[in-house]
């Protein structure tokens, strides 16, 4: 029970909330520039430039430029974390009408001894993200509640990254492995390392796991854990081809570079110069990009993805490239990071035709990264060839299925990324990734001390375009990390039923690529990453929690997700259907009814779907086939008598009309 003089303090706290909500409340503040805070509480937090900042009683609102949306930062005294989330909700002067979709314990961290996540169940049509983090130091708790649009969620989540990711209690500092120096990767620590992977492995359910580690230009460990697919023998190992998918950007821009050390192009140089077809859907951006900014998620275009994944048979590197004219930019230009795959594959195909003009665009960047990437790096296996990886040493994809037991993956969907491929088409391994993990670490030199790139150019690519949260910066196909006091650069990669990772410590002379075949893969990398800080730097023994907290929370999420799904599929939705519709953008989609399941063919895929019924009332269409579970969600309706599907990304929407 909190103390007299406590009680006294959180009812005068109240009572000016009351008065404030009645209107007497002070203008609220708009933040001038991206700048550290303190709640009423004393937690620490950075405020985003450009937003309004208001104090009322222990609550600490943040409202985007856009408002409709709002992160509220409130201080709490309660005897659990329940309590402190239902406290602060009212203290916010929020309207929690949503019902908890899953709480679940995550690991103490960063200063918090006691860390609880609550999420929100909201139904497709709201397009909403509703979430609240309680965080406990001592007696007192902090809560984050997030309620915000999906559409404005995803274009400003670096902003919102901002204050969740540095979010510490008050006089916390955060661990840091500035001046120190690196532990040697001996034996006993790489066996730290291989046990790590094998024990997360089997918590996530990966089937295979192919790793690599170089440390002062020495490879200290290179192989495989597990299978290249369920129920078969055969092993992973450092030769094993993954799709790398969004590692291939890192690459795209090493051809980049070379075009620029020679003088071809320069980073500066105006896109529509070199390539006078280029056209964004807003002109005034068309005109402002330059080369460097097709490769930085910078240029206020948003994440487009259904367009190349669904009906591709048709689609060329041409057709990628005429379809970033319907692209409209939803920020301004440098203003947030914003991820897009088809302006990243431009970048690949603007260099290539700077240096072929004359030959189709797929061609020819084949041509420039096998004769200025794969091939001066030794990297012989790698290929954008799936015909090619597939019949040789290559693992399968997987995900978990409905019911989360790994599954094979649905591999036609990862067709998709052919016509894009300068974005995330490659297939590699850890032998040939590491070459190219070292060239970076050698600052652009070969093994054989024949310069390859210039110092300038590595530098380059790695300077802030945009910022991803407090301490992550995006370059140009490349982000850097500072966030504990060392740059450690890497980038991600994810198709159906990959993930996987690079990284390196410029300052240390150590880097590593962990690739995965499945999408629960995901989970692993960041802890991966953090396992790898831990045994350098005798770090803070935290990536174990991390593991265990997600695999748990994934499985407490997959059984809720689960229970309101009807598979088959409710046999009264599936009555109503059509048994075709159309969307004019991303092309038809037809009804299959397979015994009493339902099957939705997109083009060159088709995947199993369940139904469910939503708290508005509305019913949704869901598909449930491992790899593409979490991807695609078709709420039904009708409109003037027409049966229609909606089908959303975060920030568009398309509308399937029965045809």
């Amino acid at each position: 029970m909190p103390s007299i003089a406590l009680r006294t303090v959180l009812l005068a706290c109240a009572t000016i909330a009351l008065l404030l909500h009645a209107g007497q409340a002070p203008a609220a503040e708009t933040i001038a520039s991206d700048e550290r805070r303190e709640t009423v509480g004393g937690a620490t937090f950075t405020a985003p430039a450009g937003w309004q900042l208001d104090v009322r009683g222990p609550a600490t609102l943040l409202v985007p430029p856009e408002g409709d949306s709002t992160l509220a930062l409130v201080d709490v005294e309660a005897a659990d974390a329940d309590a402190a989330v239902a406290a602060a909700w009212s203290a916010s002067g929020l309207e929690p009408k949503w019902p908890v979709k899953l709480a679940s314990d995550q690991p103490a961290q960063d200063g918090w001894e006691e860390v609880r996540h609550y999420h929100y169940e909201t139904s497709a049509n709201e397009r909403r993200f509703v979430l609240a983090i309680a965080s406990r130091k001592g007696d007192a708790w902090n809560v984050l509640l997030v309620d915000f649009s999906e559409p404005l969620l995803e274009k400003r989540m670096s902003q919102v990254m901002l204050v969740a990711d540095k979010l510490l209690p008050p006089g916390y500092v955060r661990e840091s492995f500035a001046g120190r120096p690196a532990n040697k990767l001996d034996p006993a620590r790489i066996e730290a390392l291989a046990s790590f992977i094998r024990e997360s492995q089997a918590l996530l359910g990966i089937p295979g796991v192919s790793v690599g580690v170089v440390q002062d230009g020495e490879t200290v460990f290179a192989g495989g854990f597990g299978v290249r697919e369920l129920g078969k023998p055969e092993q992973v190992d450092a030769g094993t081809l993954y799709m790398i998918a969004s590692n291939t950007k890192a690459l795209t821009t090493v051809m980049l570079a070379r075009l620029v050390d020679r003088g071809l192009i320069a980073w500066d140089t105006p896109v529509a110069s070199v390539m006078p077809r280029f056209a964004l859907g807003d002109a005034e951006t068309t005109r402002r990009v330059r080369v460097e900014h097709l490769v930085c998620a910078c240029t206020g275009l948003p994440r487009q993805d259904f367009e190349w994944l669904y009906e591709f048979a048709d689609a060329t590197p041409e057709s990628t490239l005429q379809s970033l004219a319907g692209m409209q930019p939803t920020s301004d230009f440098g203003a947030l990071y914003q991820y897009s795959n088809p302006l990243a594959s431009a970048g690949g195909y603007v260099g290539a035709h700077v240096l072929y003009p004359g030959v189709p665009l797929g061609d020819a960047y084949d041509r420039a990264m096998d004769e200025e990437v794969f091939g001066p790096l030794g990297m012989a296996a790698t290929t954008f060839d799936f015909s090619r990886a597939l019949a040789g040493d290559h693992a399968a994809p997987h995900g978990w299925d409905v019911e989360a037991q790994p599954s094979l993956a649905n591999m036609s969907v990862n067709y998709a990324v052919v016509p894009i491929r300068p974005a995330g088409g490659a297939w590699s391994n850890v032998v040939d990734m590491l070459r190219y993990v070292q060239m970076e670490l050698d600052a652009g030199l070969l093994p054989d001390g024949v310069r390859y790139l210039s110092e300038a150019a590595i530098r380059e690519r790695l300077k802030q375009k945009v910022a991803v949260g407090n301490d992550v910066a995006y370059g140009m196909g490349l982000e850097t990390d500072t966030s504990r006091g060392i740059p450690v650069v890497h980038h991600g990669g994810s198709m159906i039923g990959y993930r996987s990772d690079m990284l390196w410590l410029p300052e240390h002379g150590v880097g590593a690529v962990i690739l995965t075949n499945a999408d629960e893969g995901g989970m692993l990398l960041g802890p991966f990453r953090r396992r790898l800080l831990e045994l350098l730097f005798d770090g803070e023994d935290s990536a174990a929690g991390e593991i265990a907290a997600q695999a748990r929370t994934a499985r407490e999420w997959a059984e809720t997700q689960r229970a309101r799904l009807a598979l088959p599929a409710d046999p009264g939705i599936v009555a109503s259907l059509a048994s075709r519709y159309r969307n004019a953008a991303l092309g038809d989609l037809v009804v299959r009814r397979n015994g009493t399941g339902l099957l939705f063919d997109l083009g060159e895929w088709q995947a199993e779907v369940a139904s469910r019924a939503n708290d508005d009332g509305t019913h949704s269409l869901v598909i449930v086939s491992p790899g593409l579970g979490s991807w695609f969600e078709f709420v039904v309706g009708e409109s003037d008598g027409r049966k229609r599907l909606v089908l959303r990304s975060a920030q568009q929407e398309y509308v399937f009309e029965a045809q």
